[in-house]
This record gives structure tokens, sequence and C-alpha cells, in this order.
């Protein structure tokens, strides 16, 4: 089998072969995620220890040789590797490596249940099984800067708010600092409202009832950018094709393209 027929069946859904190969990888993906959960239940991992590993070093070797097939099927590699799919297939499969070379101790337990969790990124593959996703992502690109912009204005807001706080409430009342009062001011503006700290002054409290008035109209300002974005996005015709240069590995070509809108490639 050659570089472009691999290509084709590991980046494309298309064709028989890469709708079979995706509906393999999600199952395995969405498999291995399982077992990550199974794992950290003390009764499961106590009793079923062994097979767990054994299964983790499967779906391991399955993601290390999709891994590989990947880097062969494409020209520029480097691009693929630092690309954010790259990165995530990358950390899917390495965690369980660098576990295996670690020495066995006590220094080392909290380190290899970090590694550990970071196999939770293989459900970071799933984003690329969805068509929805490529709308999402333009909303939130277009979305950027205004969303930007609006949690800056939120971060000077509770900034400004928790040390009204903290000049009105003592000590005895848990502001001890203008960044803990921050803090409150930044729970309560979320709607979180955990009650470990609350104002007991009449002026606090004041503060407090302006501060939960102001979180639910900031509520509303994010869900309406992104909204606003969304409609625009879901208007916009998405192609019905799976292409991927062989080259460059960009996508989003149109259907009767023969070559990369990129780096000219043919298709």
């Amino acid at each position: 089998m050659n570089r472009k027929k691999i290509h084709e069946i590991i980046f494309e859904a298309d064709t028989p072969g890469g709708r079979l190969f995706d509906i393999l990888l999600l199952w395995a993906i969405l498999l291995s995620v399982g077992l990550v959960m199974l794992e950290s239940v003390p009764e499961i991992k106590s009793e079923y220890s062994v097979p767990l590993r054994y299964a983790e070093f499967f779906f391991t070797g399955i993601f290390t040789i999709e891994y590989i097939l990947r880097l062969i099927s494409v020209k520029r590699t480097f691009k693929y590797v630092f690309s954010a799919y790259g990165i995530i297939d990358l950390l899917s499969i390495l965690p369980t490596f660098i576990e295996l070379l670690l020495p066995v101790g006590v220094s080392s337990i909290r380190i290899v249940r970090i590694l550990r969790l970071f196999r939770i990124f293989r459900i970071l593959k799933l984003i690329g099984f969805l068509r929805e996703a490529v709308v999402l992502k333009k909303a939130l690109w277009g979305a950027r800067r205004k969303i930007l912009l609006f949690l800056g204005a939120v971060l000077v807001l509770v900034t400004l708010l928790g040390t009204l706080v903290y000049l009105v409430e003592d000590a005895e009342s848990g502001f001890t600092s203008i960044p803990r009062s921050i803090y409150w001011a930044i729970v309560t503006v979320t709607t979180v409202g955990y009650g470990d700290i609350a104002p007991q002054t009449v002026m606090g409290q004041t503060l407090a009832s302006i501060i939960m008035l102001i979180g639910y109209a900031i509520i509303a300002v994010p869900t309406g950018i992104v909204g606003a974005e969304l409609v625009t996005a879901s208007q916009i015709k998405p192609n019905t094709n799976t292409q991927s240069c062989g080259n460059c590995n960009a996508v989003d070509h149109d259907d009767k393209a023969k070559h990369c809108n990129q780096c000219g490639e043919e298709l």
C-alpha cells in the first residue's frame, strides 16, 4: 500500500476504507477513555488491575500504529507533528510509554497519576469526527476579539468591586486582602456563591446585591456574542467532502477542487 492510499484511508472519510477506519478508531477512543475512567475506581482497579493494564497497552499499541501511519502518509511530517491534532495524537500515547520508563518508587506515584490522567486527551480526537465541531470552531474564532474584550472588562469590574468590598469589610468577615476580596467578587458575579466568604456590613451586603444583579447581565453577553457568530457560521454552506491534502494536510476544499487551495498539491 503506497503513501497516497494510506493518507486517503486515514485522513479522509469519503471512501469505504476511510469510513471503516474512522468507525474503528471512534470505538477505540471511546473504549480507551472508558478504561481510564474505570481505572480511577478503587474497587475495580484492585480487582481487575492486570486486565486493565493489558487493555491499556493494547489501545496504546493501536494509537501508536495510527500515529506512525499518519507520520508516514504526510509529506510535511513536522507540520503535522506540531499541529493541534498531531499534539493530541501524541498526548494520547506518550503517557503510557513515559510511565513504563519511570522508576518505581513513592516519589513517582504522583507523576504516574498525572500521566494517567493525560490519557483522557484521547477524547479530544472525537472532535475530528464531528462536522458540527467545525461550525463551533469558526463561531468561537470569529468571536475571539469580542470575548477577549468582554473578559477584560469583567476583570476590571471584579477588581474594582473586590477592592471596594475590601474597604468596607474587615478581616473577621474573611476579606483579609484585596486578592481574596477579588476572588469573592468573581464567585459572586458568576452566581456561583460558595458561601465561604460573606459580607457582614450593610454597605458590603449592598455591594454584594449589586454584583449579583450585574452577574445575571454578564452571563447573557458571551451567550449572545457566540450565538450571533453561530448563526453566521451555520449559514455558510459546508463542503460535502473530507479531502485532505497529502502535502500540507489542509482541508476545507471545494467539492470539485483538483488542487490544494493552500500549497497547490494535486488532490
